[in-house]
């Protein structure tokens, strides 16, 4: 079955930043976070079994940093480009380095 993956925008209180990404950092189902410029403070990637999963992690640990405002999240559909793509039996691969 392929995971579930999920961009998570983060509003972050800005005194406590460095707090945030730490404990960002620690959750095991983190695969990317960027402190960013623009409409968001932070932006994460996420690698999960399920939405039940994602629920999780998203209220009972990302939402209970303390510091954090808000959030936005985004399901990836389906991936066209990048480390991570479909391969003929749906289920996410990691791509082959280019040569």
């Amino acid at each position: 079955m392929p995971r579930l993956l999920v961009f998570v925008d983060i509003f972050v209180e800005q005194p406590e930043m460095d707090k945030v990404v730490a404990a960002l950092s620690t959750l095991e189902e983190m695969v990317h976070v960027y402190e960013v410029t623009g409409e968001f403070d932070i932006v994460t990637f996420i690698s999960v079994d399920s939405i039940d999963d994602f629920r999780v992690v998203l209220h009972d640990r990302i939402m209970k940093i303390k510091g954090v405002k808000s959030t936005v999240s985004s399901i990836v559909l389906k991936s066209h480009k990048g480390p991570r793509c479909e391969d003929d039996e749906h289920q996410l691969v990691k791509s082959a380095p280019r040569q």
